[in-house]
């Protein structure tokens, strides 16, 4: 979906304005240059990419009553359920759907296949932990995989939920052992998984300390009762009420 020639937010097929798998980047010369990304262009929506990718163009268009179902160990909920629970059109679920069909024919995505795709989108740099982190965010009900139906449902909080919605997710991503807060050890894994992920070659570039000093200033300010942990409601006011916090943690649609 387009506006006046630009890309309209939250579109499931917006542009990645980062450098594909394995690709460098050339001068008008033809000469090869190192790529160097930006933390925008890096955090970009992969997980949609990866499924639009694999949606084949000569794949039939799915029923207009319910999804297309093949013989798989897990088959999702019906399409008008997933409709009612997302901010997804018919088509655009269905174009998941197919997607998600064909990279896990078994219905359910594990987490090495959230770790090949993080790897394929971040040669530049080590995405393993961040994908392990990512992957434990969307398996809600701890069984060490995902179905279509958290994924999908996942995808819609991430790219078109409120802001408060878009909060409550990330502060699930950085509350590691899922207890209700968020520690300052826990926030430092997170972050420090971001940086190992962005690779040397970011612009601006990255100091090795730059993790432990962005916490230390978000911790600061989100434990304002100063108990050594932050809770739901101490996250969402300090990143409301703090753009730099907001901006700096990523926590839109660049989080995945």
């Amino acid at each position: 979906m387009q506006e006046d020639g630009k890309v309209v937010d939250g579109s499931l097929l917006g542009e990645a304005n980062g450098v594909e798998p394995g690709t460098g980047r050339q001068k008008e010369s033809g000469k090869w240059q190192r790529p160097r990304f930006t933390r925008k262009a890096l955090m970009r929506c992969c997980l949609v990419k990866w499924i639009i990718a694999s949606t084949g163009p000569k794949e039939q268009e799915g029923s207009d009553s319910d999804l297309e179902l093949s013989a798989v160990r897990h088959q999702p909920e019906g399409l008008e359920q997933l409709q009612a629970q997302t901010k997804f059109t018919k088509k655009e679920l269905q174009s998941l759907y197919r997607g998600f069909k064909n990279e896990c024919p078994s219905g359910l995505v594990d987490e090495e296949t959230f770790k090949t795709i993080y790897c394929q989108f971040f040669p530049q740099g080590d995405a393993t932990t961040y994908a392990h982190f990512l992957f434990n965010a969307f398996d809600l009900d701890r069984i060490g995989s995902i179905r279509f139906e958290d994924f999908v449902i996942g995808l819609s909080v991430l790219l078109r939920g409120t802001v408060t919605e878009k909060l409550n997710w990330a502060f699930n991503l950085y509350d590691i052992n899922k207890d209700g807060y968020i520690t300052k050890e826990e926030m430092l894994l997170i972050m420090k998984s971001i940086y190992d992920m962005m690779g040397r070659y970011t612009y601006p570039s990255v100091r090795d300390e730059a993790p432990s000093e962005h916490v230390e200033k978000f911790f600061q300010k989100m434990d304002r009762n100063r108990d050594g942990v932050v809770t739901i409601e101490e996250f969402i006011e300090t990143c409301q009420k703090d753009e730099n916090i907001m901006n700096s943690m990523q926590l839109f649609e660049n989080v995945i």
